[in-house]
């Protein structure tokens, strides 16, 4: 899998920014506009997408999941979100917020 980088967006010449907090500070910009399309009504995914930018998104935002499995096994939506995010265990919260931003360009398009 190829190395996936944010845009440059904007270059600060404060020394307090430096290009490691620059970078971060893009994803984070990308990763909110991505969000916010997401959530939109533009956007029309099945359930298994539905599921995946479920789980990237919590991993992007929480990291490693640290919850019990759902008291109810047969509460099916409750454990398939479980498994969902559970299958990300180890990803960085940067991977998964690009691959949600790359998720949420591929359905735009």
């Amino acid at each position: 899998m190829t190395k996936l980088h944010a845009p440059k967006l904007f270059c600060c010449q404060n020394p307090l920014f430096t290009p490691v907090r620059n970078d971060l500070i893009e994803m984070k910009l990308l990763f909110d506009k991505a969000v916010a399309e997401s959530n939109s009504n533009n956007i029309i995914h099945g359930n298994e997408t539905s599921l995946r930018l479920y789980s990237l998104y919590k991993q992007a935002t929480e990291g490693d999941f640290d919850l019990k499995a759902p008291a109810y096994p047969f509460d099916y939506s409750e454990q398939a979100k479980f498994d969902a995010w559970a299958s990300l265990k180890g990803k960085s919260i940067q991977e998964a917020q690009i691959e949600f931003i790359m998720l949420v360009y591929e359905l735009k398009n």
